[in-house]
């Protein structure tokens, strides 16, 4: 196949999404579209009955999801950064255990794309995207997430490429792109950025190269790339899943949550990730709080009555944005929801507290693990210094200004920090969320989750594109928040979001999965044709 440069891959991304393509300045036909993949669009519910059935074993369903990651990932999206090289073996033993008449639950040899800032104790590695971490020791033990995962039968298909360091490097990233990995690029049309950081389990999910998949968010990195990418993700309640060997940012903020193209698969993974663990202090505050069943709570009259209001503050920064999510809310009131215009007055008053307390956090925090890892790197000076001296391959195209400022941070004791942090929770918890939906007995709120996503720019990084994000305060706060697809301008993907108070999963699944199949908004993406 011919290799393009980056000009003429961008000229093809563009033009692509109306049907022509330019060869050297001509006009060229496209290639036939791909024929439809045999499980594009399927569920987690689907897969099993064709497995119980016996019309389907958990090796072919595997094999049939590598076969598609290798022939159009690395040439479209570049959403995985290693396949498993166990994934088929392990299907296979998956097999025999219900041939014996033993299955594990819901998950039994369902495939599932991980983040590459998740443990596996295994044959692949865990790098967060970067160079340094290749040569690090391969983590002694799971994730808590991933072991769950194994004991509930869940196949892990492979590792995703994400924002290395979770974009948490520069000032001037451009979401998407890793040392490691390279850049991923949205399924809906190539030239456009998938969002971060965890753009890779994104983009995977939407382009069906996974059953379901898994994210994890600080702020905005599931919730963004899943509306992005035109699929549900649900970022939980701080502490609700573990993030014992997970690489970190903040232990204020870090959750893993689901990625999937329904609200049904992201309640059925949900059910599995949850867990006290000994390893993570915030699950021993989960207590009853934490749900072993969140599909009971897929209702399809689940709006009815539901009280939601409507954050009005992310209204009003995008026309065609405010266009869909109006239409949103006319789908709530058709199913019975009660909306009240609301105001978070804190909102804009937080940001600087919250960059400060990430800073003091990821400083601490990944020192922690990388002892942990027995990475032959200990500390942020330590990674610092070997990009710096990899430069070419880590630096092309933008610096680590986020890595120099934190690691001058001081201690976790810091009088700074402490007063950030609780301006946080105060601005976000007290003042913010829990107020506003006291004030008004609300079940949650709601807030378009994006605009339309950006070009890739990695001479510019990230400029956002008007952008609309109502991802902080829910992110900030630790609290839950869900998307949902909602429409689409020009082939791009829009999410409404649903946030709430701590623990309340329940009933944001309940709202999401109730609009969902209100408004089956989500569709599949077109991909760029093959090129000879």
């Amino acid at each position: 196949m011919k290799s393009l440069d980056r000009r003429e891959f961008l000229e093809i991304g563009a033009l692509a999404s109306v049907g022509i393509v330019m060869s050297k300045g001509k006009e060229v036909s496209a290639a036939p579209p791909a024929k439809t993949f045999e499980f594009e669009e399927t569920t987690v519910s689907r897969l099993q009955t064709q497995m119980q059935k016996g019309e389907l074993s958990a090796k072919e369903i595997v094999r049939k999801y590598l076969d598609r990651i290798e022939d159009i990932d690395k040439k479209t999206i570049n959403s995985m950064i290693e396949v498993n090289p166990d994934a088929v073996e392990i299907a296979e033993q998956l097999d025999k255990e219900r041939k014996s008449g033993k299955v594990r639950g819901r998950l039994h040899g369902i495939p599932i794309v991980i983040k590459d800032n998740i443990d596996t104790a295994d044959r692949m590695q865990t790098t967060a995207g970067s160079l340094a971490l290749l040569n690090a020791p391969t983590p002694q033990r799971d994730a808590f997430l991933v072991e769950q995962l194994r004991k509930a039968g869940a196949v892990i298909l492979g590792k995703t490429n994400l924002s290395e360091w979770a974009n948490f490097r520069s000032t001037k990233s451009t979401s998407g792109w890793s040392g490691r990995g390279g850049q991923t690029r949205n399924p809906y049309i190539l030239d456009r950025n998938a969002c971060g950081s965890s753009s890779g389990s994104g983009a995977a999910i939407a382009a069906n190269l996974s059953a379901i998949g898994i994210g994890t968010e600080t702020d905005g990195s599931i919730v963004c790339p899943a509306s992005i990418c035109g699929i549900v993700g649900l970022k939980p309640t701080v502490g609700l899943i573990s993030r014992s060997g997970i690489i970190p940012i903040s232990h204020s903020q870090d959750t893993a949550g689901p990625m999937t193209r329904t609200v049904a698969d992201a309640a059925i993974l949900l059910s599995v990730l949850t867990g006290a663990d000994g390893r993570d202090s915030a699950t021993a505050q989960n207590g009853k709080k934490a749900r072993k069943d969140y599909e009971s709570f897929l209702q399809k009259d689940g709006l009815r009555g539901a009280r939601i209001g409507v954050a009005r503050d992310f209204w009003g920064k995008h026309g065609e944005v405010d266009a869909i999510a109006d239409a949103s809310l006319d789908a709530l009131e058709r199913a019975g929801a009660i909306l009240f215009d609301v105001k978070i007055p804190t909102l804009g008053k937080f940001g600087d507290a919250e960059y400060e307390v990430l800073q003091y956090e990821f400083k601490a925090d990944l020192a922690k693990y990388l002892s942990e890892r027995n990475s032959p790197y200990k500390n942020l000076e330590d990674l610092i210094k070997f990009n710096e001296e990899n430069a070419a391959r880590e630096m092309p195209y933008f610096k680590q200004e986020i890595f120099e400022s934190s690691a001058k941070k001081g201690s976790l004791t810091s009088r700074a920090y402490l007063q950030a942090l609780n301006k946080c929770k105060t601005l976000t918890r007290a003042q913010g969320i829990d107020a506003v939906m006291t004030k008004n007995n609300l079940d949650a709120l709601v807030a378009p989750t994006n605009a339309p996503t950006w070009m890739i720019d990695l001479i510019n990084g990230d400029c956002g594109s008007n952008y609309v994000s109502s991802s902080s305060l829910a992110a900030v706060a630790g609290y839950p928040s869900i998307t949902v697809p909602a429409g689409f301008i020009r082939e791009l993907p829009i999410g409404i979001s649903f946030f709430g108070r701590a623990y309340s999963e329940h009933v944001l699944i309940k709202l999401a999965y109730a609009f969902e199949q209100l408004t089956n908004a989500r569709r599949v993406p077109k991909f760029l044709p093959t090129f000879q």
